[in-house]
């Protein structure tokens, strides 16, 4: 009995479980790489993992669409993983508590900065509409930057790309930026990278310590808030602005 080996593999590729097998494997993998690399920020899981995947999609000329749809269980679970963070939260409220004032100040400053950045940067390189609106909910967690960035008339897949690049980008800089201005509180840190690296940098400070992990995902969380709210703000603004 002859096995047609080109129409088998056809048929695997257009089914979810070899996809998800892949990522899983490929995180797996990376994860081992970073662990005994010493935590090295430049072979964070995501970044390598990703890489990995590229290059699999690439040699076997495999649409991302096909890939896209064949992962789309793990899609799903961002939501319920991202509402996860609010046990090591929970732990820190009371520290939370004393500090409202100077973290409501960072979230606004930090959020307004983000999404003014994206979209400065990208109207000054001539980019269009559609794609400032695109890029700018980059600082905020996936599940709602891609929202915003469809009800404001930008790509989803552009602002998935730059969320994925603003993430990884914020985890491998963060360290040897805040130790050049000599911040070592794991609050201070952990806010800090939650506000620019969203889930990615919050998951990497999770490993590092309890209570930057806890602020990380508290800053993670309200930044996807403010994100929703300003960035409809801001486009209204430049609007205006350009009608006047």
């Amino acid at each position: 009995m002859s096995v047609d080996l080109p129409a088998l593999v056809a048929t695997l590729a257009g089914t979810p479980l070899p996809w998800l097998v892949l990522t899983l494997l490929a995180y797996l993998g990376a994860l081992a790489l970073y662990r005994r690399s010493g935590a090295h920020p430049l072979l964070i899981p995501v970044l390598t993992a990703v890489v990995f995947i590229v290059v699999v999609l690439m040699a076997t000329g495999t649409p991302y669409a096909t890939y896209r749809d064949g992962v789309s269980l793990l899609s799903l679970l961002i939501g319920p993983a991202t509402v996860a963070l609010a046990v090591p939260l929970y732990g820190q409220r009371a520290r939370i508590r004393p500090m409202w004032r100077p973290l409501c100040i960072a979230l606004l400053v930090g959020s307004a900065a983000a999404i003014a950045s994206a979209l400065l940067i990208a109207w000054a390189l001539g980019g269009t509409l559609e794609t400032l609106m695109s890029l700018a909910p980059k600082s905020a967690t996936m599940p709602i930057a891609l929202p915003v960035a469809e009800r404001m008339g930008g790509l989803s897949s552009l602002a998935a790309v730059a969320v994925a690049i603003t993430g990884i980008a914020g985890t491998i800089l963060a360290g040897p930026v805040l130790r050049l201005l000599r911040i070592h509180d794991p609050a201070v840190r952990g806010f800090a990278v939650g506000l620019t690296a969203h889930a990615i940098g919050t998951a990497r400070e999770l490993q590092v310590h309890p209570t930057a992990g806890a602020f990380a995902a508290l800053a993670m969380g309200l930044n996807g808030v403010v994100t929703a709210v300003l960035v409809p703000l801001l486009v209204w603004c430049m609007q205006w602005l350009g009608a006047s």
